[in-house]
């Protein structure tokens, strides 16, 4: 007679009654953001300084690296649905951050709106990104190679044609007054001899700018998960075929997935010109940090440009208060080691 095997009382638990991989991997989150909380938030002792230079030098690198990730999310979430999601490979889409970023720049410097500017930089290049994918991508549908070398071929053009409309010199789009200035955060870096506390003062915009990369994520997260149309986008993609017997005119579909990604792009432009500058050779920059975001959070995954994009910027800041010889070695070590243990990507799906 056999004896029924033993199984853990509780479903998702190993036989053992341990930790599961997800709720281990759980549990460590929990844990580092209760410790980086902590750092964060509480009084260090004076060894602790030392060893990480100061308070004020570590939550400056978070918040430079949140707000950075913010940025770097905006760009790498039009990245995402037209490369991860849609499969369109667009090696111009640095191009279009940049272009959108002067279109901005111009635009506020002449009407003295910055809202303004920030519209015409999505509106343009989402016009741009529907011109884009009507007279080069639909008819290179699924030929990768060929869409590489067409779009390098734009964003070459584009690089020259910007350069000589706009010159070598550097840009800082004009923010409103009432997004300029300081907030004092309750972050204390230093408590002074009589007992008062110092607390940091954070810029106001670098603030908006990560508010609002959040609210576009939730926003495009509703989208594709939550609307008829976002069903549509994800049916279209798994087979474009069945929809379009359907009845549902697929190519109009993704030509407003392609406008929203190529204007998502501008706008970055626009909010990254306003932060940092607007100069040649940004492109590049914006287009690499895309490519690396999406690989690492998972190609098709606004969750995961959201985490690949939080990993890139905090290793970039932290790594250039640090270690900034090697800085940008950690953000293709952390590539490199999400390749090798998960190939898909952190949230991608293995296919």
């Amino acid at each position: 007679m056999t004896m029924p095997q033993r199984t853990s009382a509780q479903p998702g638990l190993p036989a053992g009654g341990g930790l599961s991989r997800a709720q281990a991997w759980g549990l460590a989150g929990l844990l580092a953001g209760a410790l980086l909380l902590w750092l964060m938030l509480g009084i260090w002792p004076a060894w602790l300084n030392a060893v990480l230079i100061s308070k004020k030098a570590f939550a400056s690198a978070i918040l430079n690296g949140l707000t950075l990730a913010g940025l770097y999310f905006l760009v790498a979430s039009g990245f995402t649905l037209v490369f991860g999601l849609m499969r369109n490979v667009n090696l111009a889409h640095g191009s279009l951050y940049l272009l959108g970023a002067y279109v901005g720049y111009e635009v506020t410097t002449r009407t003295g709106y910055w809202l303004l500017g920030v519209a015409a930089g999505f509106l343009v290049l989402a016009a741009l990104g529907v011109v884009m994918q009507v007279l080069v991508f639909r008819r290179l549908a699924g030929d990768d190679l060929r869409q590489t070398l067409v779009t390098i071929g734009i964003s070459i053009v584009a690089a020259d044609l910007m350069l000589a409309a706009w010159g070598g010199s550097t840009y800082q789009i004009a923010t409103p007054a009432w997004l300029d200035g300081a907030v004092t955060l309750p972050v204390i870096t230093a408590v002074k001899s009589n007992g008062a506390a110092v607390f940091l003062n954070y810029p106001f915009y670098r603030l908006v700018v990560l508010l609002t990369a959040i609210a576009i994520g939730v926003g495009l997260w509703l989208m594709l998960n939550r609307t008829r149309v976002g069903m549509m986008i994800r049916a279209g993609v798994d087979d474009r075929a069945m929809l379009s017997a359907s009845g549902v005119n697929v190519h109009a579909v993704f030509a407003v997935v392609f406008a929203v990604g190529a204007g998502l792009a501008g706008f970055a432009g626009v909010v990254g010109g306003s932060a940092l500058s607007v100069a040649p050779g940004e492109d590049v920059r914006y287009l690499l940090a895309s490519l690396v975001v999406v690989i690492v959070g998972g190609m098709g995954s606004i969750t995961g440009a959201a985490i690949g994009a939080l990993l890139i910027g905090l290793a970039e800041q932290i790594g250039l208060v640090y270690f900034p010889t090697y800085g940008v070695v950690v953000t293709f070590l952390i590539m490199v080691v999400t390749l090798a243990i998960r190939p898909q990507g952190i949230m991608g799906r293995a296919r």
